[in-house]
C-alpha cells in the first residue's frame, strides 16, 4: 500500500491537489494509505506566550485551526470514500512536512502550489519548493 502525505492550508491550491489525488485513485492497484497534514505557524513572541496563556490553551488553539483548515479536504475525501489520517502540527511548514514524511515512511507527497511566480518565490520562498528541495521521497505538485 502507498502512504501518500498531502499538505493542506485551506487554500484553493490545497484543494486542487486533493481533487488530484481523488481523480487517481484507480491507478494505484495496492490502494493508498493517505495522510493530511496541516501546519499551523507558531504563536508570535516565542516561548514568552505561554507565560501569559497555557500550553493547553495554545495547544488547543493549534488544534482548532488547523482542523479548520482541513474541513474542505475532509469533506471531499469523505465524498469519494477515501479514508484518510488527519494531522495538526507547529512550525516551518517545509520542515515539518519533510520531517513528518521521514518519520511516518511516506512514499509520496502530493501538494498544491499557489503559483506565485518567479519574483515571489525568490523573495518569500515557496514551501513546495522548499519540500521538493528537502524531500527524501517523489513529490508531484499540482498547479
Amino acid at each position: 500500500m502507498l502512504k501518500i502525505l498531502v499538505p493542506v492550508d485551506g487554500s484553493g491550491a490545497s484543494q486542487r491537489a486533493i481533487d488530484h489525488l481523488i481523480a487517481t485513485m484507480a491507478s494505484y492497484k495496492d490502494g493508498v494509505d493517505v495522510h493530511l497534514i496541516n501546519v499551523q505557524p507558531p504563536l508570535p513572541f516565542g516561548g514568552r506566550t505561554s507565560s501569559v496563556v497555557s500550553h493547553a490553551n495554545i495547544d488547543d488553539y493549534h488544534r482548532e485551526e488547523g482542523m479548520k483548515a482541513l474541513q474542505s479536504a475532509q469533506r471531499s475525501l469523505d465524498a469519494a470514500g477515501v479514508k484518510y489520517h488527519d494531522h495538526v502540527a507547529v512550525g516551518d511548514p517545509a520542515e515539518v512536512i519533510v520531517n513528518y514524511a521521514k518519520q511516518h515512511a511516506v512514499d509520496q507527497i502530493v501538494m498544491g502550489t499557489h503559483g506565485h511566480g518567479a519574483i515571489a518565490s525568490l523573495l518569500m520562498g515557496s514551501v513546495a519548493e522548499k519540500v521538493l528541495a528537502k524531500a527524501h521521497v517523489p513529490v508531484v505538485l499540482v498547479k
